[in-house]
């Protein structure tokens, strides 16, 4: 399987070149130049000295000078009227459905392609709903009985793509990838560096991920064992049909804000969150390992008496664990931080928002449960209010990671 990387629009000269060795750097194996992307004067061969080159023809016919330049050549298959004269082996022949096709339609598309003239196909169509992600999977066995094994690759693009495109990946001929979180060629691509991470192809349905929103920081992916896959979704997605689709190709996902109530509904909890799915018997049941980082947390503030501003997800954790631990809370919501807060205090707020005008906290030792740079403002900002900040978030994500390996290590 190759990684293919493609080079954003606008990037030329040096900065091409430093993307290219970027993305070599980061484990690419081929770097896609698109002609809707870029003009058709652009020289290609330094490119061509960093990165094997996949020359993609969109909208119009890749030029000579890229055709000459480049290790493979995408050229679109439109029934009837492709034409074909590039010497097979460095052919990529590509079709982009406007609409998601039966693996029926999809097979007899393809059965009408002149694939002896090509080393590989490339199926791409849109994911659609959630509950219609087999279809890909099966397209995708039977363009390996019609073309051959690593001469296919088929991709599903949309905003739920990621976790389908990674489990097809396993199979695919090519991965295609982006380089960052800032940029995408196609709705659904995974990070580079989390595909390297993942490394090879692993057992059908064996696979980790985290669900969230803003989740380009999280350690998870790093800690745990892979393959697990960074799974960012849209704050409005249905999760209940993402779920029943995701829960024969992932043994267990973490969850994360803002899907933790949402989750534990999912799952049937008799807890009110739950950042943690395990897949037992053909259907996920949700645990909430929070609560280990919560513990740790507590115990490391100290006291009878802790104030936990905030009464979210990660709040519900604390509350557990407060009371296993005989802590006494009082909530503060930040609608009605008009507070004097003294002693041990724990911030389960997101960090993006501002300490409440009304709040005092020259008093106080406030755990800050996030981790990461994105903690240092919000540090910075109870610092210059008088607050003794401890960062406690890296402890508590080491507990409650420990705890999630437990439980996916016994299903």
């Amino acid at each position: 399987m190759v990684r293919v990387v493609t080079l954003p629009p606008h990037v030329t000269g040096a900065a091409a070149l430093a993307f290219a060795e970027s993305a070599r750097r980061g484990g690419a194996g081929a770097l896609e130049v698109r002609t809707d992307l870029h003009a058709e004067g652009e020289d290609l061969s330094p490119l061509a000295g960093r990165l094997p080159l996949l020359a993609a023809a969109r909208r119009w016919p890749a030029p000579a000078a890229w055709r000459a330049a480049a290790r493979w050549c995408d050229v679109p298959f439109v029934r009837g009227a492709t034409e074909l004269s590039l010497e097979p082996s460095r052919t990529v022949l590509s079709h982009h459905a406007a609409e998601p096709l039966s693996p029926d339609d999809a097979e007899a598309l393809w059965r009408a392609a002149p694939l002896s003239a090509c080393a590989a196909v490339k199926h791409v169509e849109p994911l659609g709903p959630p509950a219609g992600a087999a279809r890909l999977f099966e397209t995708q066995r039977r363009l390996e009985r019609l073309v051959g094994q690593r001469r296919v690759t088929v991709l599903g693009d949309g905003a739920l793509a990621l976790p389908f495109r990674a489990a097809l990946a396993d199979k695919n001929a090519f991965d295609y990838l982006t380089l960052g979180p800032t940029w995408a060629a196609a709705e659904g691509q995974r990070l580079l560096v989390d595909a390297v991470r993942a490394g090879g192809a692993c057992a059908p349905g064996a696979r980790l991920g985290i669900i969230g929103v803003g989740i380009e920081n999280s350690r998870s992916p790093r800690t745990h064992c892979q393959p697990f896959d960074r799974i960012e979704l849209p704050p409005d997605v249905d999760l209940k049909a993402l779920l029943d689709a995701l829960c024969p190709l992932y043994k267990g996902l973490a969850v994360t804000s803002p899907f933790k109530h949402l989750a534990a509904a999912y799952a049937g909890a008799a807890l009110p969150a739950v950042n943690t799915l395990v897949r037992r018997a053909g259907r996920y049941y949700g645990l909430n390992t929070d609560v280990d980082g919560a513990r740790a947390v507590l115990r490391a503030l100290g006291g009878r008496y802790v104030t936990l501003l905030g009464d979210g997800g990660a709040a519900a954790a604390v509350k557990l664990a407060a009371r296993e631990l005989h802590v006494q809370l009082e909530v503060v919501r930040h609608t009605d931080a008009r507070r004097v807060i003294t002693g041990p205090a724990v911030w389960t707020w997101p960090t993006t928002l501002e300490p409440p005008r009304g709040l005092d906290v020259k008093n106080a030792t406030i755990a800050l449960i996030a981790y990461g740079t994105r903690v240092t403002p919000l540090a910075s900002a109870l610092s210059e209010r008088g607050a003794r900040v401890r960062r406690l978030g890296p402890r508590w994500f080491a507990e409650q990671a420990r705890a999630q390996a437990r439980h996916w290590e016994a299903a």
